[in-house]
């Protein structure tokens, strides 16, 4: 099972999901349990106390499949991704019904915004909101404390514009698998950018182009929201001549000419766009089941 891709297959040196066509050889069989993600961004691990692959943010869904030593091993909901999480950073299942859709917000003791602020969350955060909290104009109650309506959407509305999405994240600084506001990387920024418009969309670069969109003709014109592809690197198009990726040489997401950014990533030794993809025939959102 060595050629097998960790970040997609659960499994590990001592459990092995139970939907897999894979021999246990030695490993305890196991079907795993829904869980949430409780804190407002959680390290996803390549190993326990390992490298960040990715990160989760508050109220995502997870299966839990084992739990030792503090590390809780997990595949993502959102994109399968799997990997480990500290065991502190997840709680029992809970359904939420709403989305932060603010680059970033602040969660109120109180519905007032002169009360102290428990905690800073994320686009794309998730929350439960209390039903009886929609008396008050201004705040929603929720499962983690109050939050401005403005800043929250309902679960099932979809953006209708990804790269508008992408764009609010402008400014944000550069951080290797990060996958929140406070910190994003280039193909962290395409999910954010995708999943509020209601697409699946894999964590990491490689995964997204082997599985994303339909691949163009070296020389077609770039239309808003299409997809550019480096070894290790993705970029949204903004307008013609205009990208937009989270990036090592800004280290921020930033807009830049896409023709200059060709010829710079390629002359650093980074090669080639390695594709040009366009995102109208994605596939169906069961393309990642657990």
């Amino acid at each position: 099972m060595s050629n097998l891709d960790r970040r997609a297959t659960p499994f590990n040196a001592h459990i092995i999901a139970d939907h897999l066509p894979l021999p246990a050889e030695g490993r305890q069989v196991v079907a795993g349990q829904r869980a949430s993600v409780c804190t407002p961004v959680a390290d996803l691990l390549c190993a326990p106390d390992g490298a960040r692959d990715r990160q989760l943010l508050l109220g995502e869904s997870v299966t839990l499949y084992d739990q030792r030593n503090g590390y809780a091993f997990v595949q993502a909901e959102k994109d399968g991704y799997v990997g480990y999480l500290r065991s502190d950073d997840i709680g029992p299942y809970h359904t939420v019904t709403h989305r932060i859709q603010a680059p970033m917000t602040h969660v109120y003791s109180a519905p007032d915004f002169k009360s102290p602020e428990r905690k800073t969350l994320s686009q794309g955060s998730l929350l439960t909101v209390v039903p009886s909290s929609e008396t008050n104009a201004r705040f929603a109650e929720t499962s983690a404390g109050f939050v401005p309506r403005a800043h929250i959407s309902a679960l099932d509305a979809k953006e209708p514009d990804g790269v508008a999405v992408a764009e609010s994240f402008l400014g944000t600084p550069y951080l290797w698998g990060g996958n929140s506001s406070f910190g994003i990387d280039c193909s962290g920024l395409v999910q954010a950018a995708l999943v509020s418009m209601g697409q699946p969309c894999p964590g990491d670069s490689d995964q997204q182009e082997q599985t994303l969109g339909t691949a163009l003709k070296h020389g077609t014109p770039y239309l808003r929201g299409d997809l550019l592809f480096w070894k290790g690197h993705v970029a949204l198009v903004v307008t013609p001549e205009t990208l937009i990726h989270a990036n090592v040489h800004h280290m921020a997401v930033a807009y830049e000419n896409i023709h200059a950014a060709i010829t710079r990533i390629e002359t650093q030794g980074d090669g080639p766009v390695t594709a040009h993809k366009r995102m109208s025939s994605l596939d169906s959102p069961d393309q990642f089941p657990l």
